[in-house]
């Protein structure tokens, strides 16, 4: 059987298509920029094309089965809310109606924590919190939360799929960009940290999590996928320690962050630079709430790694890629 896997440059992609050359599956990956140095690319039939375009996804799911969508952005950047619409509501419509026009294919599609609601009160989020779009929400939260309700539309037109929603994703990746920026903030030695925490997910388990939802008899459901809950001040220590950088150590208050914020977005205005701190970033670090992984376990049985433990593999996958000159 083929697979098809969109997004195959990016960080969850080039782990999850070795996995699936593990279990001998035929795979196309998309591209956009460059084909990644991942395990066996060689046996990838790689297709250079972009979700945006409906004719490309028609084309490629030509003789597939099965659909990872791992395509998509993560930004919180005011610039980008146009471009997360595109690519996270748009990019996914394509995708889901390149499946039903396809027929006979499983979707599984790539969300968010910030997908899931955020009730007052609730300290443990699970998948049955809805997203009230009542409510302030960052860019992304509500391009992620758009871009399910098309797999949703496609489910009640046919569609087998499901959906999965990681927290913030530890793996190697370019540290310029997503989440691993924030070992790239340590190694740099910045001196603050904010209150708050951060539920945190390792991408290996991300993608074993994916094939065995993918590779079962479940669709219609949606997944939250997460290891643990630290602080910042106790994730950048651990970080540090791994560098053996000095750890961020002045704490910015909630609302020195609002200040920041603000000062950041009349800087961006002149020098149309891209802004340190956002209003929505400065908003989400002060929350505390988990995201419960009870009904991913119940239904896999997978075990999630702990977050130490993934941050020392990040930090030495790092350092050998920069000692290589990566």
């Amino acid at each position: 059987m083929t697979v098809f896997v969109t997004g195959g440059s990016g960080l969850i992609g080039s782990f999850l298509i070795p996995a699936l050359l593990d279990r001998g599956y035929a795979i196309k990956a998309s591209y956009r920029n460059h084909i990644p140095p991942v395990s066996g690319k060689e046996r990838v039939q790689w297709l250079e094309g972009d979700i945006l375009d409906p004719l490309f996804l028609r084309e490629a799911l030509q003789g597939v089965s099965y659909v990872f969508h791992c395509a998509g952005l993560v930004s919180y950047a005011p610039q980008d809310k146009d471009l997360l619409k595109q690519v996270n509501i748009e990019g996914t419509v394509n995708v889901v109606n390149a499946c039903l026009e396809q027929g006979n294919v499983k979707l599984c599609h790539v969300s968010s924590i910030a997908a899931i609601g955020r009730p007052k009160g609730v300290a443990i989020l699970t998948e049955k919190d809805k997203f009230d779009v009542a409510e302030e929400h960052s860019a992304y939260a509500s391009s992620k939360y758009f871009g399910e309700l098309e797999v949703w539309r496609g489910i009640s037109e046919g569609l087998k799929a499901v959906i999965v929603n990681p927290s913030v994703i530890l793996g190697p990746a370019d540290w310029h960009r997503s989440s691993t920026q924030l070992f790239k903030y340590v190694y740099n030695e910045k001196p603050f940290y904010t209150e708050g925490g951060a539920n945190f997910v390792d991408v290996r388990d991300v993608a074993e999590a994916m094939l065995q939802l993918m590779f079962s008899d479940i669709s219609g459901e949606r997944f939250i996928l997460n290891a643990e809950q630290l602080s910042y001040k106790d994730f950048f220590t651990a970080v540090a320690k791994c560098f053996g950088k000095k750890a961020p150590g002045i704490k910015v208050p909630r609302g020195l962050a609002e200040v920041v914020w603000r000062a950041e977005r009349v800087r961006t205005m002149f020098t149309g630079g891209r802004p340190l701190i956002t209003k929505e970033t400065a908003r989400i670090t002060g929350k505390q709430h988990f995201f419960s992984n009870d009904k991913v376990l119940k239904a896999t049985g997978i075990g999630f790694r702990p977050v130490y433990d993934s941050v020392e593999w990040v930090c030495r996958e790092l350092k050998n890629t920069a000692q290589k000159g990566g």
